[in-house]
């Protein structure tokens, strides 16, 4: 099928799987939808849970392999929606529905750039489709889970909105959840230690922290205290107030690093909840990068998280839409985007599988 054709079996299969209610581990419908795909074009395939994936018909274990990834579950519309989000429909060249930018657009770009170079012999790597589940949620049954059954991946392509720019860095995630104590009391009675009063000085030495090493690409680690509670009354003191401080992490800091510095010296009790979501990079002179860069294409460093955050090896972040319209009410991406896509998806590959 010639590349216009797969095109629009891609936009197709968007609308589809814009219409099945998918939401983070609820995606086996959309799932049943890839497979389709994958059958009509006599695809071998395999489905763990709800990840669907697929390797070239060339595979050969010598040649290192390559990821090709995006997600096809999606979070909760939003209140301020003004059209119906499982109701895809185009106006003024916009696709809408709910997971259409973040990140339908992308899959299905990927799908159709894997099913290209399926059947292509003398590649320079192997190639891996992985649709994937759970990513908007982090859960245990998304991309992470698929690391234990595939071969060694060798270099990633993570498809989420960067209007076909290229994220070679991507901050990591550490939350902390802070305490800050006091004495607890009544409220007539005299308290030089109240934990309400004692966190003001607190907040201001996380708002004015600084971690010392800036990222050339991703800049200083973000330090944001997000969540504060305290109290069940008015007429009591807490013994404690309760805060959840959300730090994204450059490449410069392991998520251990900063986990350690700021239990040394928060003036607080701080504890991660977890210490997976590391961030991410590939080198600006890997192969993939430079053919992404002969095309015109920017490179630049992302603030969000994906699931770049679950793999090992260098990995680039790359897809059409944009990351402002993720998560917005009335999602959108523009036809002429995934048109793009696929064919920008299709020049970076050749300009890297080729070699």
């Amino acid at each position: 099928m010639d590349q216009q054709k797969l095109t629009e079996k891609a936009i197709e299969l968007l609308q589809k799987l814009i219409s099945i209610q998918s939401f983070s581990s609820e995606e086996d419908k959309t799932a049943d939808a890839i497979e389709a795909w994958f059958t009509h074009f006599d695809i071998p395939f395999k489905r763990e849970k709800n990840n669907v994936y697929a390797f070239n018909k060339y595979y050969d274990e010598s040649k290192p392999l390559l990821l090709l990834n995006s997600h096809h579950d999606t979070v909760k519309p939003n209140s301020a929606y003004t059209k119906d989000p499982f109701h895809p429909h185009i106006e003024d060249g916009k696709l809408f529905g709910l997971g259409s930018n973040d990140a339908g657009g992308c899959l299905v770009s990927l799908i159709a750039t894997f099913t290209h170079f399926y059947a292509q012999e003398n590649l320079s790597h192997n190639i891996v489709l992985v649709a994937s589940a759970e990513e908007e949620s982090s859960g245990p049954n998304g991309l992470n889970s698929m690391l234990l059954i595939l071969p060694k991946i060798d270099v990633a392509i993570v498809g989420e909105p960067t209007l076909m720019n290229l994220a070679i860095a991507e901050k990591g995630l550490v939350v902390f959840e802070g305490k800050v104590s006091g004495t607890p009391s009544h409220a007539a009675h005299p308290n030089d230690n109240n934990a309400i009063y004692n966190t003001i000085e607190v907040l201001q030495w996380f708002k004015d922290y600084k971690f010392p090493k800036v990222s050339e690409v991703l800049g200083e680690v973000k330090l944001t205290v997000t969540q504060i509670s305290a109290g069940n009354q008015h007429n009591v003191v807490p013994g404690h107030v309760d805060l959840v401080i959300d730090v994204r992490v450059n490449d410069c800091y392991s998520n251990k690093e900063i986990a350690d510095i700021l239990t040394a010296e928060a003036p607080c009790e701080v504890k991660p909840r977890s210490l997976r979501l590391n961030s991410s990079s590939i080198n600006k002179e890997h192969p993939l990068v430079k053919s992404g860069l002969a095309l015109g294409r920017s490179s630049y460093g992302s603030p969000t998280l994906s699931d770049q955050a679950a793999l090992y090896c260098q990995s680039l972040k790359l897809g059409p839409g944009d990351s402002t319209r993720s998560h917005s009410a009335d999602e959108f991406i523009y036809v002429a985007e995934i048109e793009e896509g696929i064919d920008l998806y299709i020049q970076i590959l050749q300009g890297f599988l080729k070699q």
